[in-house]
């Protein structure tokens, strides 16, 4: 198909940010043997699509310029490579693509058969696209980093979730209250209501001295802390975790990464841990099962064309958006 243009929204360097992305016309892509091409019927951002746009994993991503960004998109099979098995074309699909490609915000993309999942008629294109990072993100954090069962079985944890009207945030309420455990959350002053909607037990306005300070307001230490914002120091954390209370971090810096090192020195049974998402198919499928279920609920921020992405990567810098952020051809 590389004789066919598609449309697609690329940069050609680091910076810029919304007005560095130009609209081009570029060949649709050859999938590999393993790979599928998928015709893309929705798309959407994550954190991490601008900040590797900033330069935060230079020289690593992206691979090479220009790229087009984005990982996470939803649509239908036009093409299989040789060896794949599980997809034929015509079927729907949730894939999250490689970041040293990415791919996402175009009209075609190519996937790895072994990152792709069905998507079932239950589940829209848009709340497919949705899940791949974010809610991938939410799973691993609990389920392997904080051992949380979402049977609801095993102990009762005491769980606190920063940003949690993110992505990230809104699929780790949601999972956490799976399992046998008491959430505090914390969000801006408008999404109170929300994240209590999405099942937290208490919620706390971040820009208050009790949110600020991550206070339980029923006075609970946190066995795990689920850690989507930015700018908490481990001195916050320390106080408020039970003896061997750990802080999940999803967006590590280099500070909290000298703090992990330090924490595994000296022994201490506080710990900050980093998470680096590997996705799983299993994992995979059990989320987009969860949300043909009814069990597990995408929040749309906003929706955009894909003529329009450029609002969409100003929506997503703007690290305001409650939920997810969606392009569509």
């Amino acid at each position: 198909m590389a004789s066919k243009l598609m449309h697609a929204l690329q940069y050609s360097g680091y910076g810029g940010g919304a007005d560095a992305l130009k609209h081009v016309e570029v060949g649709v892509p050859d999938p590999k043997a393993d790979e599928v091409l998928v015709k893309i019927e929705a798309a959407t951002l994550n954190p991490i699509d601008w900040k590797i746009q900033t330069g935060v994993l230079r020289p690593f991503l992206p691979r090479k310029f220009p790229t087009i960004p984005g990982t996470d998109v939803a649509g239908e099979v036009v093409r299989a490579g040789s060896s794949v098995k599980r997809f034929k074309t015509g079927d729907k699909v949730v894939a999250i693509l490689s970041h040293a490609t990415g791919g996402a915000l175009a009209e075609y993309a190519v996937a790895k058969e072994n990152l792709t999942v069905s998507r079932p008629p239950e589940v829209s294109a848009p709340d497919g696209a949705a899940l791949p990072v974010a809610a991938l993100t939410a799973h691993q954090a609990l389920t392997q980093s904080a051992n949380i069962k979402l049977d609801g079985s095993g102990e009762r944890k005491n769980i606190l979730i920063t940003a949690a009207s993110g992505g990230v945030g809104h699929y780790a309420v949601q999972l956490a209250k799976m399992g046998n455990t008491h959430v505090t959350a914390t969000c801006g002053a408008r999404n109170l209501d929300f994240v209590k909607g999405l099942g937290a037990d208490e919620v706390l306005d971040y820009k208050t001295p009790e949110g600020a300070s991550l206070n339980s307001p029923s006075g609970k230490k946190y066995d795990y802390v689920i850690h989507g914002a930015s700018g908490i120091p481990w001195s916050t954390f320390e106080p408020n975790l039970s003896a061997t209370g750990k802080v999940i971090d999803l967006t590590p810096t280099p500070s909290a990464m000298m703090t992990f090192a330090l924490k595994k020195l000296t022994f201490s049974k506080k710990q900050l841990v980093p998470l680096l998402l590997i996705p799983k198919t299993e994992n995979f499928d059990y989320v987009v099962n969860l949300v043909k279920e009814g069990k597990l609920k995408t929040v749309i921020d906003s929706k955009h064309p894909l003529k329009k992405a450029e609002e969409a990567w100003s929506r997503i810098m703007s690290g305001h958006a409650t939920g997810k952020i969606i392009i569509e051809p």
